[in-house]
């Protein structure tokens, strides 16, 4: 397993709701922040309809402030909400739009998602999990095509591949060694959403466990793994 190639300057995370990033890719997003690169964060929705004890009206709000807070501590200064319903996302041409006027916006050279495959190990994967990360690499195309959305911004073909943290088909990893500890303080951010768990998780043992166990196969003391696709 290579590691990820780190020749790039600016970088757009695109997820479905908050704290997906923060289940392992935001210490990778600490550690190239700290190497001067541009990260900037877009949640497809506020994670809303996410805790069954908050209300949509107010968890929504709630999440989103968790978020600013969680991306600031991995050095992320913009962090944009679309607002699209939790639970509800489709593969539509109107979130394609929405995801090309973001890179068009933000002209990144990389992306970075969490994975959209049917399933983790164990478990069905998320419909918004899954519905995001095709759109993004759909929007990744048309985002370079000018004949497309053409009301959203000027073209951007600069994209040169996409990042999908805790894939399957984890093909790349990062040595997070040094900025696990800041991925963990980003987790301990989404208290909304940990406090909502029926069962409670410790970010420091899930998300130091996690890295350790990724680390010792690579010879690392830590670090999180990506498929990376070409564009």
């Amino acid at each position: 397993m290579e590691p990820v190639p780190e020749d790039w300057t600016r970088a757009l995370a695109i997820v479905a709701h908050p704290d997906d990033l923060e289940y392992g890719a935001a210490s990778a997003v600490a550690r190239w922040t700290g190497q001067g690169k541009t990260i900037v964060y877009c949640m497809v929705t506020s994670g809303e309809a996410g805790i069954d004890a908050i209300p949509p009206e107010r968890c929504g709000h709630l999440r989103e402030d968790d978020e600013r807070r969680s991306a600031a501590v991995v050095g992320v200064d913009t962090v944009e909400f679309l607002r699209h319903p939790d639970g509800l996302l489709e593969a539509s041409i109107a979130l394609r739009r929405d995801l090309a006027a973001v890179i068009r916006r933000h002209r990144p050279d990389v992306l970075i998602g969490i994975n959209h495959h049917d399933s983790w190990p164990g478990a069905w994967n998320h419909i918004d999990h899954r519905v995001v990360g095709v759109a993004m690499l759909d929007a990744a195309r048309d985002a370079g095509n000018r004949w497309l959305f053409t009301d959203v911004g000027e073209p951007w073909a600069g994209v040169r591949f996409a990042l999908f943290n805790a894939s399957p088909g984890a093909t790349h990893h990062v040595d997070v060694t040094d900025t696990i500890d800041a991925g963990i303080a980003s987790l301990r951010e989404h208290q909304t959403y940990l406090d909502a768990l029926a069962e409670p998780t410790d970010p420091d043992a899930f998300l130091r466990g996690a890295a350790a166990a990724a680390g010792n196969a690579l010879g690392l003391p830590a670090a999180v793994t990506f498929e990376l696709v070409g564009l």
